[in-house]
């Protein structure tokens, strides 16, 4: 469903992805795992057309996006949901959720609503609170939320888990695979390598810009490099 083709990027003259490559197939989780300063969020970032790529090509279902607009994505059914969650804080949560299905027709707002709250319940008893006022957890949800009022077929998650407590970063975990359930396809960024790895069907290692490692999630959780590094092990 998502290939990433050979793909290079620059910040200025810091070379930030050196030929990354990289497949999700339909209706897998396929998560990225790496240090701080790695490359994953550019990955996603150039993934979601907010950074432009030097060099490299993406494809969705086998169509050439490279040089699509981030706003051509969410119409193709490609959604982010930031790192840093990024919600408006001074609009409502019903604000932000209606914001997020801005390219869906006006009739089905309404169903996507019902369905981004039976996932998150806490926001339909919030709906006219300030997103600004939310915990930390609850504005992660609301910012997979608005990600899901675009009715994407790919979610493109970065660090979800950041910040949040321990029970809370479970509850997101299984939130996201009860979306994957469902039928959307994710790519995830995640610091906390552990959960990632336990959700994911396969994963990709980076350092420094690179791919350096690849597998099915199972593989890879039982390779000592990784259980060194990555799970404490």
């Amino acid at each position: 469903m998502l290939e990433i083709k050979d793909l290079n990027v620059h910040y200025g003259g810091i070379h930030a992805l050196k030929g990354v490559s990289l497949t999700v197939e339909d209706g897998e989780i396929v998560t990225l795992i790496g240090a701080n300063g790695a490359g994953k969020s550019t990955t996603l970032r150039t993934t979601s057309g907010l950074k432009k790529a030097t060099s490299g090509q993406v494809f969705v279902d086998g169509k050439d996006i490279t040089h699509a607009t981030a706003q051509a994505r969410v119409k193709m059914r490609l959604s982010l949901v930031p790192e840093g969650r990024r919600v408006f804080a001074q609009m409502t949560v019903l604000e932000n959720l209606e914001l997020g299905a801005y390219r869906r027709p006006g009739s089905t707002i309404s169903t996507g609503l019902t369905t981004v709250y039976e996932h998150f319940p806490v926001l339909a008893n919030r709906r006219k609170q300030l997103a600004g006022t939310l915990s930390g957890g609850e504005q992660q949800m609301l910012a997979i939320g608005r990600a899901m009022m675009a009715q994407p077929r790919i979610l493109l998650l970065d660090e979800p888990s950041m910040g949040l407590a321990p029970l809370l970063v479970q509850e997101i975990f299984d939130i996201i695979r009860t979306i994957n359930d469902s039928g959307t396809t994710i790519l995830l960024v995640e610091q906390n390598a552990h959960k990632a790895l336990q959700i994911a069907d396969r994963a990709y290692v980076m350092e420094t810009g690179r791919i350096v490692l690849s597998g099915s999630a199972a593989e890879l959780s039982a390779t000592d490099d990784i259980k060194r590094v990555y799970l404490g092990g």
